[in-house]
Order: structure tokens, then sequence, then C-alpha cells
């Protein structure tokens, strides 16, 4: 139906082009459940379906956008793309001549179409009211299919539909404290759910127990896969962007030009195939699973049409933010249930929060524990820790200061909805490091 209703959009915009004219146009649309959770009970509950489209004009080695938000209504809608369109028109003489416009003229064909059967609200519901319902849950669940296309006049087409689930929510201890948990994915497993559920429930029971105060210093530790996202989203933020790196702007700066390493432990990739993510970006060109680092030693980087003009590149079809959409760790050899044993004496990280860089060309990280965050001795959880600020680089927490991975890694799927719902994921293991710098 969406997809059909996109064809037709495109056939429309198609048979208006002028003379000289080149066109792209990209398209985005949910249908998605919400439900927002307190004390385990429904509070809110709706749903949402929209889309709209970008379109892109070009003349001249010109270009300019704009976005429409769609009806539905078929002859609304081919109205708007006109007004839209001659908006463009009347804009392009204004604008000076694009240095660095590239336009990917290939007629490619993507086509994906992730249809799993989400669960039943009902059936949700149900289960969270038998296995939660005499705890202080707060949350939202939001599921639905996301759609993404792209079609250019040079004949490019893309299309990408996939269906998934998201519960992210806190258990709060009658102290105020609370353990952060979520549950995502393609194919809904009650087994699963519960199970992460009762994970989350045996250590809000820890969480009653004495706070630890620790002295500013260095500590073995476990960082659980949630509180590795944090990390590896601080990444996102250039790392690996071919604009960042030449202008020394990036993070991983100095693993790069090859002034550092990671350990060999450490392998990144932009995983786009099976995930969430469309197999096209933003720009119109196809996209392709990227090595970015292997076994600690940087290899590719992420370039989008645009930098690969200005620093004579080649792209690889990275979105205009070069940023990963789907990036990936490759799991190590600790097994989950050894990570207490393994851990020994030290911090069972199950989040980190409010990340940003102390010292960005060193890769420093500062940030807060919080969430279940715990102090362990001898394999044993003895309470949770008060919140502390770590500080501490990159190439000390993936590079000389880890000594393994673990071997299951976690989906975990954006729960972003600023605006819309996110195709944005990672897969990532726990990392046990030998030494965690907190500050205060």
């Amino acid at each position: 139906m969406m997809k059909q209703a996109f064809e037709t959009l495109v056939g429309d915009v198609r048979a208006v082009l002028q003379a000289g004219e080149q066109f792209t146009l990209g398209y985005s649309a949910e249908q998605s459940q919400f439900v927002r959770f307190n004390h385990a009970k429904v509070r809110q509950a709706g749903e949402v379906s929209q889309a709209s489209v970008q379109l892109r004009l070009i003349h001249d080695g010109r270009q300019a956008e704009q976005q429409v938000t769609l009806s539905g209504d078929a002859q609304l809608d081919r109205q708007r793309l006109a007004d839209a369109l001659k908006q463009l028109r009347q804009t392009l003489p204004l604008l000076a001549v694009d240095p660095y416009l590239r336009l990917d003229e290939s007629a490619w064909h993507s086509y994906s179409q992730q249809a799993q059967p989400l669960p039943d609200l009902n059936e949700v519901l149900a289960l969270l009211e038998r296995e939660a319902g005499d705890l202080d849950l707060v949350g939202i669940y939001a599921a639905g299919p996301i759609c993404r296309g792209f079609a250019s006049s040079f004949g490019a087409f893309g299309w990408h539909q996939a269906n998934s689930f998201n519960f992210d929510w806190s258990l709060f201890h009658e102290n105020g404290q609370a353990v952060k948990a979520n549950y995502a994915g393609q194919l809904w497993s009650a087994d699963d759910f519960t199970e992460r559920l009762r994970q989350a429930r045996e250590q809000l029971g820890f969480l009653g127990r004495p706070a630890v105060t620790l002295k500013p210093g260095s500590y073995r530790a476990y960082l659980a896969p949630a509180a590795m996202d944090e990390i590896a989203g601080m990444l996102c933020w250039g790392g690996f962007s071919a604009q960042a790196l030449a202008t020394g702007n990036s993070a991983l700066q100095r693993l790069y030009n090859g002034d550092a390493r990671l350990s060999p432990l450490v392998s990144f990739t932009e995983q786009v195939s099976g995930s969430l993510s469309p197999a096209f970006s933003d720009e119109g060109s196809p996209r392709l699973d990227v090595p970015l680092i292997q076994q600690g030693e940087a290899l590719q980087r992420l370039i989008s049409a645009r930098s690969a003009v200005e620093f004579e590149l080649l792209a690889n079809g990275a979105d205009s933010y070069e940023s990963p959409c789907a990036l990936s760790l490759a799991p190590g050899s600790l097994p989950t249930e050894q990570i207490l044993q393994r851990l020994g004496t030290g911090l069972y990280i199950s989040n980190l929060w409010y990340l940003n860089y102390s010292d960005l060309p060193a890769a420093r990280m500062t940030g807060l524990t919080r969430f279940a965050t715990f102090w362990v001795e001898n394999g044993l959880i003895q309470g949770p820790l008060s919140t502390m600020r770590f500080d501490d680089s990159l190439y000390s927490l993936l590079g000389s200061q880890l000594e393994d991975l673990t071997q299951e890694r976690e989906m975990i799927l954006s729960t972003s909805t600023y605006g819309q719902r996110s195709t944005g994921s990672s897969h990532l293991p726990g990392a046990l490091v030998k030494g965690l710098t907190l500050t205060l």
C-alpha cells in the first residue's frame, strides 16, 4: 500500500519535469502503536500513521530540496508536490552552483521487505500485567512497520520496510533508585521478554542494599551492552566520518592516522545487511557493509557523495551525516554466565549517562554511572554504587585495559521517536576492562 503510493508520487514528479531538470525523492513513513506505562499500568495509548517525502530538484549544478508532509489523499498529495516543485524552481536561480554536488546516475534497484509478524498488543499487555503487575514500572512500548523509499530521475529505486517493536522501561525501587532495561527486535518472544524482566527484577532487589561509595581511582569494571552502546554512540559523532577525519575533528583521528591502535579484540563494522536500516542512503546511493576497524586498526571510513568530491575519495553509501546506522562490534570469548566470576572485584555497570568528550583528540570521554551500577567483591554483588563520574580514553577502555568481550551480543534498537521512529541500531557485546577511571 505505502510502496504503491510512493511509486505513484514518483511518477507524478517524473511527468512534470522540465528540460535539463533532475530530481530525487526520498520517502519516509511509519504506522506505529505507542503505549506509555506508569506503575505497570497503561496511562496513554495511541497510534501514529504518518508519511512525508523529501523532494530535491537539480538544474545547472544547483540543488534545492523541500520536505512535504503527505495526507494519504492522492490528489491532494500530487498538488502538494506540484507546489513544492514550483517553489524549488523559483529558488534554484537564486542559489550558487554547488561545487560538491555529485549525483549517483546509476539506475540501481533495492528491495527489502522485513514483514515479520508483530505481537498482538493485548498479549503484550496481558504478559506485562502477569509478570510485572506488582512493580513500579515506567516505560514506553512502540511497534509497527517503518518504511523508507528513494527514487531518482536516473531510474534508481529503493524500497525498505521493516517491522519492529521496542519496549524501553525502568523499574523503580521505593528508595528512588532505578533499573533501566530494554527489549527490542523483530521477533517477539514472551520467554525472552520474561527473562529480561526477571534480570531487571533481580537487580532491583540489589538496589535495596546500602549504597557503596568509592574514592576516585581506577577500578576493574564490566560494561554491559547498554553501557557500551553509550560509548559507541559517542563514536558515531563523527568518529568514522570522512569529513571529520579530513578536517581533524574526529575522536578517532590518531587511530586513522596510524598513531594509535585499539585492542586486537576490537572489530567494528557498519553492518547494514540484515539490519532495520535501508540498503540505500538519504543521498541516493546503495549501501554496503563497511569494515571500519579490524583487530584494533583503522580500516575504512564512512564517505558520503559530497565528501567524495571535496576530499577526492570514493563514496561508499554513507548518509550525509556520515554516521553509522547499524554499528556492530564483534564478540569476544567471555560467556555471559561467567561475567561476575571473571570480574571478581570491581564495578558492574549496566548503563552510562550524559556522555561527552573531555578531550576529543585523545578520544577521552566523561560521563556518569547510573541505573543499577553495582560494587562486586569475589564475584558477588555487594550493593549499588553511588552515582560517580568517569573520565577515560577509548584507547584505554577498548585498548590497553580491555580484557575480553562477551560471546553473546545484544541487538539494541534506537529508542528515538523525535519526529519519527528511528531505524538505527547497534549490535554489541559487553566488555570486561582491567581499569576504568572514576574521577568524583
